[in-house]
């Protein structure tokens, strides 16, 4: 008996340095090449992809995607995307988030928000629906509450692009929900503020990605390469840190379509990298520091550069924003590696960006950054 013990700990220890070796070997290339892989936007397809799905959902609303006109001094959205919901093994990024998720879910529900997900929800390249199923029934409960009240829209994205296009689609829905609910590409918000019309725009964010559009060797990838790998090693490469640096091409492409639109806000999820106003937590950091050496704050110039050096990578130069617009948004990802989440909120003639995270056990809200509807410049 103490020498099978022993033998154990032996395997067991053996297995833990074997993790932690590969962990240091592979982490770098395998994260490059997974990233690599999992964003290819192409500027024309992106464009066309987008303009295409909003003109759809305009003339055949109900379609692709639902316009709801809203009320902004009463009405209440929250949008959370990339989920990822998994099997709670290795490779299951939501596996630390999954508190807070639910969490904010019985805030929601209570403070009667209308629940908006923008994809990605569940993660459909690494694993069948019957092992996510099995393992978020908890999950699925606190999101049936929305359906039954008749606040919840769902969004395809490319990870569970089965909801979008499987014949049996409608029948894992009533396995979870209770209900085959439609789940749509996209839907648009409608409203008046300061006596002019206001659209918020709201997708994934995969289109026009190369990798996205059914390209078959990006998903044998992650399903066959980088998922089995993630689970040995335990990585999740979403972190924090990474939501700190420039925007990715993607983001930056979805903000230059946006841009170009009148009287109209661009929210999206996809790239896991939280925006808000078209900037990162790092370009918002930039714009203050300029605010500062305007007015000659010492104190203030100190403090954001000490800030700005502890967040972004070496060589980066500061960008110039001159000229920026307030029209795109990220709600981020509900799987950072830390457990916390990150969404949008549209009430009381906000829009926020906030994160869920856990202190002592306990899930928080907490408030990144807000601004009220009325302030945006937006086009038109």
């Amino acid at each position: 008996m103490r020498l099978n013990l022993i033998t154990q700990f032996a395997t067991a220890h053996v297995y833990h340095n074997m993790r932690r070796f590969f962990q240091r070997l592979l982490y770098k290339p395998v994260s490059y090449l997974a990233n690599r892989f999992s964003s290819r936007p192409n500027k024309t397809r992106v464009n066309k992809a987008l303009s295409a799905l909003y003109k759809n959902i305009i003339a055949n609303p109900g379609k692709k995607g639902l316009v709801i006109p809203f009320d902004v001094s009463t009405d209440k959205f929250i949008l959370l995307s990339d989920q990822h919901k998994g099997a709670r093994d290795g490779a299951d990024m939501f596996a630390r988030s999954a508190g807070n998720y639910q969490a904010a879910l019985d805030h929601y529900f209570a403070e009667n928000f209308i629940y908006i997900n923008l994809g990605d929800s569940e993660e459909l390249w690494e694993n069948l629906f019957v092992t996510v199923k099995r393992h978020n029934k908890a999950t699925f409960e606190k999101e049936k509450l929305f359906i039954e009240d008749d606040r919840f829209v769902k969004i395809f994205g490319n990870h569970d692009l089965y909801w979008g296009n499987d014949p049996l689609a409608p029948v894992s829905l009533m396995q979870i929900y209770g209900r085959a609910i439609r789940v749509y590409e996209g839907a648009l918000l409608q409203t008046t503020v300061n006596n002019k019309p206001l659209e918020i725009f709201m997708t994934h964010g995969h289109q026009g990605d190369l990798q996205s559009d059914g390209n078959w060797f990006s998903k044998w990838f992650v399903s066959d390469v980088w998922g089995p790998l993630q689970g040995f090693m335990r990585i999740n490469p979403n972190t924090p840190a990474f939501n700190n640096q420039l925007k990715t091409d993607h983001n930056r492409i979805m903000y230059e379509w946006s841009s170009q639109r009148n009287n109209m806000l661009l929210i999206t999820g996809h790239t896991h990298q939280p925006v808000f106003r078209s900037l990162t937590e790092l370009e918002n950091l930039y714009i203050r520091l300029d605010s500062a050496k305007q007015t000659n704050d010492t104190a203030k110039i100190i403090e954001l550069e000490r800030k700005i050096t502890g967040l972004h990578l070496q060589g980066n130069t500061p960008p110039d924003f001159n000229g920026y617009l307030d029209t795109y948004f990220n709600t981020g990802c509900c799987c950072f590696n830390d457990g916390d989440i990150t969404g949008i909120e549209i009430a009381d003639g906000f829009i926020r960006l906030i994160k869920w995270t856990s202190h002592k056990k306990i899930s928080q809200r907490v408030v990144l950054e807000e601004c009220k509807l009325e302030e945006l410049k937006a086009g038109g």
